[in-house]
């Protein structure tokens, strides 16, 4: 299964979290913990867990039912990003999080480039119509 962005988040943190116990960072160099706090990595897992429980119907599905699982997610991330004022996605995170959805989506059996390019759309414009971060 495609790694979730929070996994790799969560990493980072814990990761900047040792070398900050240990001495070797700097802590004005120090910034994950305040890129990912836990109420952000919790409240964009609730969103991957809803996304994850609703793929398993997705492999016989039209194109109608894949986007509007899409539109979900994309919606509730964007509710998660404006509970955090509208910065809890910056760019590389952006990238992820339409990376994972994607993944998700391929090793569910949906065919993405064929499914967007019906729609007149390129295979990275999946999210776009809906995506606010």
């Amino acid at each position: 299964m495609a790694e979730r962005p929070t996994t790799s988040w969560r990493r980072g943190v814990a990761e900047e979290a040792e070398e900050l116990a240990a001495g070797t960072l700097d802590p004005d160099s120090a910034c994950m913990a305040a890129l990912f706090p836990e109420e952000l990595l919790v409240a964009t897992d609730a969103v991957l867990d809803t996304f994850e429980a609703e793929l398993t119907a997705l492999a016989e599905a039209d194109d109608a039912q894949v986007f509007a699982v899409v539109e979900g997610v994309v919606l509730a991330l964007n509710v998660v990003n404006d509970a955090h004022d509208g910065c809890a996605f910056e760019t590389d995170e952006r990238e992820a999080l339409c990376g994972y959805i994607d993944q998700a989506l391929a090793e569910h059996g949906v065919d993405v480039v064929t499914l967007t390019a019906r729609q007149g759309l390129g295979r990275y414009q999946l999210t776009d119509k809906w995506r606010e971060w």
